[in-house]
């Protein structure tokens, strides 16, 4: 009796390590070849939601793109044009949009904190919603843009025609010549 109780103790603590093994190589297989969730890359294509951080896209064509609630921090647009595009809900987290020609675009609810809209044409823009706090809007054009319920605490505007845009306040309406500042 005292062997057979042993043999079945022997038999058990086999199969708990081979339990253990089979356990750990299920983990590892797991871990190294499984597809790991693939981030896009700044060739993909513009569409919805993509993922072009730090991606560079100076002097590129991108007008009427859908770029909503896509990932653009520290992404270069410099001399971009992106007329009539549509980037509401984008993370454009120190993005840099210089000289770019972007009449039309929306930035609904967009995170545009630290942005660089130096002299960039965001004519009929709107910036609904949008946190621009410590963006630098120096020369740019907003003329007729909509800054309504925007955060611009810290931005630079200085410069900036503000001539017929939606104020912050949503009930006022820069008056022609505002430059710098809403009149």
């Amino acid at each position: 009796m005292t062997f057979v109780v042993a043999v079945t103790v022997k038999m058990a603590k086999s199969m708990q390590m081979k339990s253990n093994c089979i356990l750990k190589l299920a983990l590892f297989s797991c871990l190294f070849f499984t597809p790991s969730i693939a981030q896009a890359a700044c060739t993909d294509p513009p569409e919805q939601g993509v993922n072009w951080k730090r991606c560079l896209f100076d002097s590129q064509d991108l007008n009427g793109v859908d770029l909503r609630d896509s990932r653009l921090r520290d992404a270069s647009f410099f001399r971009a044009t992106l007329v009539e595009s549509d980037l509401s809900g984008a993370d454009a987290f120190r993005a840099k949009f210089v000289n770019a020609t972007m009449t039309g675009v929306r930035f609904e609810s967009a995170k545009l904190s630290e942005a660089d809209f130096t002299k960039a044409d965001l004519s009929n823009a709107s910036f609904v919603g949008s946190d621009m706090r410590r963006a630098r809007l120096n020369r740019a054009n907003l003329r007729g843009a909509d800054l309504s319920n925007a955060r611009l605490q810290g931005a630079d505007l200085a410069r900036a025609d503000l001539s017929g845009a939606t104020w912050t306040t949503g009930d006022k309406v820069c008056a022609e010549g505002s430059i710098g500042r809403c009149n």
